[in-house]
Formats: C-alpha cells, sequence, structure tokens
C-alpha cells in the first residue's frame, strides 16, 4: 500500500490536484484571515511543487512509462494520460519553477498589500500550474485540447491581474487573441492527425512517414501553433506585453514554463514520424537563427527591465528551436552525434531557461519590489543596498549568456558540438549547419553586451534618482527561491555528467531506434569531465581573487567620489543610460529594429540651450507589420460586415442556406 501511494504517478496526479486546488482557501476567506489563507495555499503549492518533481525524477531514474485509459460517452474514443521521459523532464520546470514562485509570490504579492487582486490571482496560478501537467500527460487530442485551452485561459487572467491599467487590459487582450489563434492552428493538426491515424489517440513515436503531403501540413500546423505559444519570430508579438505587464513571478512561471509547454507539444508531434525532409530541420533551425539574433538585439534597444528579459526569452528559445532543428538535420542525413547532441542541447537548454530566466524575473521583482520602477534609466547604485539580490541577479546574467561555470554554457556547448557535427557532411544539412554557427556565437556575444549594460546600469554606479535607490532588501520567502534557482544553475554548471545519463534517455523517447542504440554516448560526444574541472577551477579562481580584493581593502578602505572622468562636477545624469550604452549596436540592427529618435531643443551656435534626445524601440513586427496588414484587412472586408444585422431571422437564413451547400457537398 505504500509503495502505491509513493509511486512516481500516484505523485504526479497528486501534485496536479494539490495545484488545482492551492487557492480555494482564499477563495473562501475573508479579508481578516486573508493572510493566513494565503500562507495556506502558498503551502498545498509547496506540497505540489516536491510531490510533481519528486514523481518527474523517478520516472527519469526508472526509464518507464505508464499509460492511464478512462473512458468516457464523448464521441472521440476515450482519454489517456501517460507519462513518458519526455513529458518528466518538462514536468521539472512545470512544478519546480512554480513552487519557487508561488513561495516567492507570499512576500512580493502580499494578502495585505494586494487585497483586490491576491485572490483570483493565487487561484488561477494554481490552475495554471495543474493545467501545464495536464498538458504533457494528455496521450490524445481531445484532453490535449481541454487542458491547453484551461492553460491558456489561466494564464490570461493572470496577466490582467492590475486589470486597471490601460497597458495591462492591451497586454491581456493581445494575449488572448494570440493564444486563440495559436489554438485554431492545433484544430487543423489534430484532425489532420486523425487523418493519418484513424483515431485521436497520439501515435507512438516514429510511425508515421514524413512523405509530401498530408505529414507536411500537419508539421507546418504545428510549427505554427506551437510557435505562437513559444514566442518564436515572427510569432511572439504577445511575450513582450505580456511579461513585463504581468506580476514578476507570474512572468517567471510565463517565461521560464508556459514557453517550454510550446516546445514541447513541437517536439512530442515531431517524434511521431520518421524520414523527415531537409527542409523540416532547415526551416525550425532557420526560425531559431533569426529568433536568437533579432530577440536578443531587441533586447539591447529596451529601457524597461522586464520587458528587456522578456525579449531575452525570445532569443533562448530561438536557441533550443537551432538545438531541434540541428535533430532532425541529423535525423535528415543518418548523423547520430547530431541527432543526440542537438536534441540533448535543446532539451538540456529547456531546464536551464526555465533555471536562469525564473532567476532574473525574481531578481527584477525584487529591484521593483525595493524601487518602485522597472525603467532601466531610473535606477542606479541598487547593488549597495540589495546586495544578495545584485549577487543572485549576477549569477542569472552569466548563465543566460552561455558563460561557465553555469549552466547554460553547457547546453549551447552540445548545440555547437552538433553543429560542428554537421559541417562534417555533405549536401543540404551541412551547408545549413554551417551557416547556424557564426549566429549562435553572435547570440552569445550581444547577450553579454546587453547583461553588462543591464547590471552596471542598474546595481553598480551612483544612485540617479533619490527615489527610486532601493531602501531594502527582499525578505526570505523572495531570496530563497532565488537561492534555489541559482543553486540549480550551478549544480549543472559545475557537474553535468550527473544528468548526461537521463538527457541521452529523454533524447531516445523522442527518437527510439535512432539515438543510442550504436553505441554513440552523449558522455563521450561532450567532454563533461573536463567541463566539470574547468567550471571548478573558474570557481575556485574567482573566489580566490575575492579573498585577495577584500584582504587587501581590509584596514584601508574609506568613501571618496565617484572617478569623475576628469569633470570636476560629476552628476549622476553623465553616467551611462540604457540608450547611450546600446546605440551603436543599435545601429548595426536599425534595418530590423527601426529605431525612433526624439530630439527636441537646438544645439547649435556659441551658447546652445537646454536639448534633449530620447530612443525609442518599437515592436516593429507588431506595430509595422501585423497591425498594417490587420487594419488593412478589416478595410477591404468591412462591406461583409453588413451581413451582421442583428436580426434573428437572417441569421436563421444563413444556417438554412450553409446546410443545404453542406448537404449538396457531401451528395456530390
Amino acid at each position: 500500500m505504500a509503495q502505491e501511494l509513493f509511486a512516481p504517478s500516484t505523485l504526479i496526479f497528486s501534485a496536479i490536484l494539490l495545484a488545482a486546488f492551492s487557492g480555494t482557501p482564499l477563495l473562501f476567506s475573508s479579508a481578516r484571515h486573508a493572510a493566513r489563507a494565503q500562507l495556506l495555499s502558498v503551502i498545498l503549492m509547496i506540497l505540489s511543487s516536491v510531490s510533481g518533481v519528486a514523481g518527474a525524477v523517478a520516472f527519469l531514474i526508472n526509464g518507464h512509462s505508464t499509460l492511464f485509459e478512462i473512458s468516457w460517452s464523448l464521441p472521440f474514443g476515450p482519454v489517456q494520460l501517460g507519462v513518458d521521459s519526455l513529458s518528466a523532464w518538462f514536468l521539472l520546470p512545470i512544478f519546480g519553477i512554480t513552487g519557487c514562485a508561488a513561495l516567492y509570490a507570499r512576500s512580493y504579492w502580499h494578502a495585505d498589500h494586494h487585497p483586490a487582486t491576491v485572490r483570483p490571482m493565487t487561484f488561477f496560478f494554481g490552475v495554471m500550474t495543474a493545467s501545464m501537467g495536464g498538458v504533457v500527460l494528455a496521450r490524445d487530442a481531445i484532453s490535449f485540447l481541454f487542458a491547453w485551452e484551461i492553460m491558456a485561459l489561466a494564464a490570461f487572467f493572470l496577466v490582467s491581474t492590475e486589470n486597471e491599467k490601460p497597458e495591462v487590459r492591451e497586454a491581456g487582450t493581445l494575449y488572448m487573441i494570440t493564444t486563440h489563434t495559436g489554438t485554431l492552428g492545433l484544430f487543423a493538426l489534430f484532425p489532420l492527425l486523425h487523418l493519418l491515424t484513424g483515431s485521436w489517440l497520439f501515435p507512438p513515436p516514429l510511425t508515421l512517414t514524413a512523405s509530401p503531403g498530408i505529414p507536411s501540413v500537419v508539421f507546418l500546423a504545428a510549427l505554427f501553433a506551437f510557435g505562437l505559444k513559444a514566442g518564436i519570430m515572427p510569432f511572439h508579438i504577445w511575450l513582450p506585453s505580456a511579461h513585463a505587464n504581468a506580476p514578476s513571478h507570474v512572468s517567471a512561471a510565463m517565461s521560464g514554463v508556459i514557453l517550454k509547454i510550446g516546445v514541447y507539444g513541437l517536439i512530442r508531434t515531431l517524434s511521431f514520424f520518421h524520414g523527415v525532409p531537409l527542409w523540416w530541420g532547415g526551416t525550425v533551425l532557420l526560425l531559431g537563427v533569426v529568433s536568437g539574433v533579432i530577440g536578443v538585439a531587441f533586447a539591447i534597444g529596451q529601457h524597461d527591465l522586464k520587458r528587456l528579459l522578456a525579449y531575452h526569452s525570445i532569443e533562448n528559445i530561438g536557441i533550443i528551436f537551432m538545438g531541434v532543428g540541428v535533430a532532425l538535420l541529423g535525423q535528415t542525413v543518418g548523423s547520430e552525434p547530431m541527432m543526440l547532441l542537438g536534441m540533448a542541447g535543446a532539451l538540456l537548454h529547456v531546464i536551464n531557461h526555465a533555471l536562469f530566466k525564473a532567476l532574473l524575473f525574481l531578481g527584477a521583482g525584487s529591484v521593483i519590489h525595493a524601487t518602485g520602477t522597472r525603467e532601466i534609466d531610473l535606477l542606479g547604485g541598487v547593488g549597495k543596498n540589495l546586495p544578495l539580490t545584485a549577487l543572485l541577479f549576477g549569477i542569472g546574467s552569466v548563465a543566460i549568456c552561455g558563460l561557465p561555470p553555469l549552466n547554460g554554457f553547457v547546453s549551447e556547448l552540445c548545440i555547437y558540438l552538433g553543429l560542428f557535427h554537421g559541417i562534417q557532411g555533405e549536401g543540404g544539412g551541412a551547408v545549413a549547419v554551417a551557416l547556424a554557427i557564426p549566429p549562435l556565437a553572435l547570440i552569445g556575444a550581444l547577450a553579454v553586451a546587453c547583461f553588462v549594460k543591464v547590471y552596471g546600469i542598474i546595481f553598480l554606479g551612483a544612485p540617479r534618482s533619490a527615489n527610486h535607490y532601493g531602501q531594502h532588501e527582499a525578505g526570505w520567502q523572495m531570496l530563497v527561491p532565488m537561492l534555489l534557482l541559482g543553486g540549480g544553475c550551478l549544480a549543472i554548471g559545475l557537474a553535468p555528467a550527473g544528468i548526461a545519463g537521463l538527457l541521452q534517455q529523454v533524447s531516445r523517447s523522442v527518437l527510439p531506434e535512432v539515438v543510442g542504440q550504436a553505441g554513440v554516448l552523449l558522455s563521450r560526444l561532450v567532454p563533461l569531465t573536463a567541463l566539470s574541472a574547468t567550471a571548478v577551477l573558474l570557481l575556485t579562481l574567482s573566489a580566490v581573487l575575492w579573498w585577495w580584493y577584500r584582504r587587501l581593502i581590509s584596514g584601508h578602505s574609506g568613501s571618496a567620489p565617484t572617478w569623475g572622468c576628469g569633470y570636476q562636477r560629476p552628476v549622476p545624469r553623465m553616467q551611462y543610460t540604457a540608450s547611450s550604452f546600446a546605440e551603436m549596436l543599435i545601429g548595426l540592427f536599425a534595418f530590423a529594429l527601426m529605431p525612433e529618435r526624439h530630439r527636441t531643443g537646438n544645439m547649435k551656435g556659441l551658447f546652445p540651450g537646454p536639448a534633449r534626445l530620447t530612443s525609442h524601440v518599437p515592436e516593429a513586427v507588431l506595430e509595422r507589420l501585423y497591425i498594417p496588414a490587420l487594419q488593412e484587412l478589416y478595410r477591404r472586408f468591412s462591406p461583409i460586415r453588413k451581413m451582421q444585422s442583428g436580426i434573428l431571422q437572417q441569421y436563421v437564413l444563413y444556417s438554412l442556406i450553409t446546410l443545404i451547400v453542406l448537404l449538396a457537398a457531401s451528395y456530390f
């Protein structure tokens, strides 16, 4: 009995139920006891997190799959729920990140300070977590769509938490439109799969042939629907505003987890097919390159801290897509190292990005909580009063830049090695991977430049405004989740060999009979021991240098003004701003970013008057492409709106005509 109680599947289903009902204590509590009810909700979410992560780890260690079938009276066949290695891998960030975010919210969004919004936000946060678990457990189209729609609606209510603000309402509306547009792609995807298999159940891996025709349309529908959810360019338009305007712990969960549900859906769909054509992998790789390079370029031009982090999510989704593209190209050309390195790199980056992006969003929330703003140009010298937040944000910054000794370096190295193996081949696949290597290096370099800007302007230098200096460090309920996430970044960077076997197993579940069957092991393709030794050496060297620096200045420290670069009366306004630091890089990508500059005043003459220069990088794809196209579409189809008269009899006539047309079409 005890063995069944703690079975991996029992732990996972218990985690989903705990998350789904975690918000109910707040719904039924009075205003007087709201804080106590919030604490109970947080405890339920932490129990859900521990149970879900434990169940997922147990499944990964055992390597077995479990399938459950539920019969019902609907005409779509039975409901199937199952856990395999791929599901368990994605359950790790689902429950791990949401558990950290829930504890963080106890202090960041306390019931006493946000009595009007804490109830719905806590309830829908638990529902979103449970529905994400339901998506990765679903093994049939109908239950997948049910869980998918609940996840979309719960996320909409979370994004719209502060709906009294116009920008929040706009972000929520845009998210709702785009997520349901993606659902239309699923409405095309699953019927097409039904045509291929004759069932609404998901087919086993590699049982469908990727021949021209319906399989290619299935691939395009999956790329559209899941790419929109993942935020890959040019389907990313909802992501910057949603992440920027949601509460910071919600942004952490959305960026760290919800985007990965789109990645999961694409990988799951691709796993059904064998013999994939070259253009499948080339398309995914190209989208990854464009999303990675342009995403980080947009990030450099941002003045809003959370919007900047949102664009880095687009960049990292691009890196994940690059890994998937390498694996598909390897499947096409029959290169097992490419398949293994590409898929393992993509899957590891799913976990890595969840860790360091959640850490960065929570760190940004700590800064906002202390300073009252997320505008980078209003901040400065914050690290003096928020030393732990500065340290943890710095860890996340190093990790997201793909630098050793942290986790981002390991997953990007796997993708690099997969690309290098691809160069050794012949044909279009070799050309594609050769062209993808420089962009991946460029992504890393631009990410370093962006986070040098962010960290230097926010945490270093002199305060720019007394109102936004940051007078207090975050409380322990905000710091503990950040410490856990930072520890995860460090652990994977120091000991990647510990998860190499799990990565190989999950990659094999996606591409069975292809990956790992010829004696090619991830531990032989990637120098994991050397990586660990290098990471330990770098960490030790950093610790020694810090100890030497502290010893050097001990007893000789004092206070003095910051070096003024030769100016006699330096002022905080003379420091770098977000615009001035990134001006040159924005100019290099002006063709895509389309920056806007506004000048006031006159700088001419011997005694020029006051002048001001401001710059802004718009959401070019949305504002310059989608909105004008939709406006033109609206203009051209406006005459058809006259058919929407509001007369009931006319609508009945439309239904009758449609029925006659359908009957005639079926007859002929």
